[in-house]
């Protein structure tokens, strides 16, 4: 009665055995093939404003290592109308899955609403050291802006010096002006002047990807 006994649960312990040593080999290997995950921490020119989510930079350059078949997500997380204060105290959501790259494209908004550039810089560092914190290998890139001239020589020149300097202190890449070859050119522009359009963010993907591909590659080659 014993023996009967015995090998009937024997033979269920090592059922079980084997089910959980195959459940670790396909977590390992899942995780071992784990997808490099870029977040993109915007407002609405990340967002896409005006236009389709799959017209945005983010989805363009989805679709971009998608043809590539690169092992890479990227997250869109802009917010129409964020500043670098909002961006901060939203970070924290994203921290809870840590990104492989952040690209922090934010201080437009803090830019026209007349907030001052060393606020702005202080944002930004805080969100790239908390970033470090959740996850010391993340890449941070850093997307530069700019402001017309119409807000005054001094404030534009003092808000354009500080994204390279929040690159420089914080050893982050620098996009130098996200919006380069589209600010200001109308065409490129909804009837705010101010959102790019389709095409217009078409081009926006091309100087993000500039910066971006070869650091994808770094992660994608560990």
């Amino acid at each position: 009665m014993v023996l009967t006994d015995f090998f009937p649960t024997r033979l269920l312990y090592t059922a079980c055995l084997l089910c959980v040593l195959s459940y670790v080999r396909v977590a390992v290997a899942q995780d071992s093939t784990s997808p490099v995950r870029v977040v993109f921490l915007g407002n609405s020119l990340t967002s896409g404003y005006g236009l389709s989510i799959k017209e945005a930079y983010p989805a363009l350059l989805q679709t971009r290592v998608d043809s590539l078949r690169w092992p890479v997500i990227m997250v869109n997380a802009g917010v129409s109308g964020d500043t670098s204060s909002g961006g901060l105290r939203r970070l924290g959501w994203q921290l809870r899955n840590p990104p492989d790259v952040l690209v922090v494209a934010l201080g437009g908004n803090d830019g026209l609403r007349g907030i001052l550039p060393a606020l702005t810089r202080t944002n930004l560092i805080q969100i790239v050291n908390q970033t470090r914190v959740a996850n010391p290998a993340a890449t941070i890139i850093i997307a530069g802006m700019q402001m017309p001239p119409n807000l005054g020589a001094q404030f534009q020149e003092d808000f354009s010096a500080v994204f390279p300097a929040v690159a420089e202190e914080t050893g982050a890449a620098l996009i130098p002006f996200l919006l380069e070859g589209v600010g200001g050119i109308a065409k490129l522009n909804q009837s705010d002047g101010i959102h790019p359009t389709a095409a217009g963010q078409r081009i926006l993907a091309d100087n993000v990807w500039e910066i971006l591909v070869p650091l994808l590659q770094e992660h994608i080659a560990r």
